[in-house]
């Protein structure tokens, strides 16, 4: 085995994975290590992102050389989805920012975790052998600058207490800043790997918006235990940031009595269309629509309609479309008018109305319309988003394709998205 005979972590984050052929693989995301009494924490394998933002388990066994700046593996690797187990610790995710106490010549000290340096032995395993450490307790955002003025050293792993047990100073603010250029979707991936502790310090590091959009594309289960985890004037914030149809989803799994407290804390009219969307059916147009769709009146110009569509922060089947109404132009609406479609206004003269492009021929869904009925008319007309009205024409809301899809999957369609256990 030609790897070297020690490497720190924050150097092996992020090196390229080759096959011996010279194809890569994937990049190095994490190392897993697992804890024991009486030996050295021991290093079992890396966590790699493949295709898709996949992230799956490769065996130190299988690693042949880390050197310039590359990881080459022994063969195949398993392509099974990587999830954490109890007894495993993610370097990177869980033990960098750690409040940790040395032995040193002088005495004990507080440090706080930069590096970890990993070995090999003469037995082939790797395990944890020294640690970088930084004198003073954890710093999270621009504080952590001021912290680089502190003596920084190398102790032996046998001179460290506290690297396994998690103290409230460990910050998350590391692992954020690792994946800050994911998508959503792909930060949800990394959350739902972590453990609850360490998932629930992550959530408690993002900001209202992000963390909002993560748990959007999280498994209801790890929604609803970090949504507990928050404090609960926060949760209500993080519902009002979610998109309303998600966020009724959300509370429709709490207990009344909490759904009521945390409707209690939003504002009004976020907390009213909260209420008219669990009054329906989760099945039904009413439980699947958003409440809030791109709304214009027919005065309203062809360049404003484009203006709202390019809103970058806009779901991207929401953007497809913008609902003409008489004012009010909130839902509920004033008399639902028809629609206009994304390409139509870009064939069109940016100063003129969209009042006079409206699309009137598509029949508008009624809240109470089957799940079964509104695939239908999704898959009849290709539509991407579909108007749902009540008796006396006023628009409630639209119902997207992706909520369609969410409620046509299989229940545990998340789950098998975001794991099957490593071998």
């Amino acid at each position: 085995m030609s790897a070297p005979s020690r490497v720190f972590v924050a150097r092996l984050a992020g090196l390229a994975v080759f096959d011996p052929l010279g194809d890569r693989v994937g990049t190095v995301r994490d190392v897993v290590v697992t804890f024991s009494q009486n030996r050295r924490p021991r290093v079992i394998g890396l966590v790699v992102e493949v295709a898709r933002k996949r992230r799956v388990f490769l065996p130190m066994t299988r690693v042949t050389s880390v050197e310039g700046g590359q990881v080459i593996t022994t063969g195949l690797v398993n392509m099974r989805r990587f999830e954490q187990r109890q007894n495993e610790t993610l370097v990177l995710a869980e033990l960098f920012e750690r409040l940790i106490q040395v032995r040193t010549p002088s005495g004990v000290v507080e440090a706080t975790v930069e590096d970890i340096g990993i070995e090999r032995d003469r037995t082939r395993d790797w395990s944890i052998t020294k640690v970088f450490c930084r004198e003073g307790r954890p710093q999270a955002g621009l504080a952590r600058l001021g912290r680089r003025r502190n003596t920084t050293f190398v102790a032996s792993v046998e001179d460290v207490t506290g690297l396994h047990m998690a103290g409230s100073e460990q910050s998350a603010a590391l692992l954020l800043e690792t994946y800050e250029d994911l998508k959503p979707a792909d930060l949800a991936e990394v959350i739902h790997d972590l453990s609850p502790k360490r998932r629930a310090e992550v959530a408690a590091a993002l900001d209202d918006e992000r963390l909002a959009d993560v748990i959007e594309e999280l498994p209801e289960d790890d929604q609803i235990q970090i949504l507990a985890s928050l404090e609960t004037d926060r949760a209500a914030d993080i519902l009002e940031a979610m998109e309303p149809d998600d966020a009724a989803d959300l509370l429709a799994e709490l207990p009344e009595e909490q759904q009521e407290q945390l409707l209690q804390l939003m504002e009004p009219d976020e907390a009213a269309d909260l209420r008219r969307l669990l009054a329906y059916d989760e099945n039904t147009a009413g439980g699947l629509m958003t409440t809030d769709p791109i709304i214009l009146g027919p005065e309203a110009s062809i360049a404003e309609a484009l203006a709202l569509v390019r809103q970058e922060e806009l779901p991207t089947a929401v953007a497809t479309v913008v609902f003409v109404c008489r004012a009010p132009l909130e839902t509920p609406t004033g008399k639902y008018l028809g629609m206009v479609h994304i390409q139509r206004l870009l064939r069109e003269p940016p100063h003129a109305s969209i009042g006079s492009i409206i699309d009137k021929d598509l029949e508008p869904l009624s809240p109470n319309d089957p799940l079964a009925g509104v695939t239908r008319q999704l898959a009849i007309y290709n539509m991407v988003s579909l108007p749902v009205v009540d008796e006396a024409g006023h628009l409630l809301g639209a119902v997207t394709v992706d909520d369609v899809l969410d409620h046509i999957l299989p229940d545990d369609w998340r789950e098998e998205r975001h794991g099957v256990t490593h071998g």
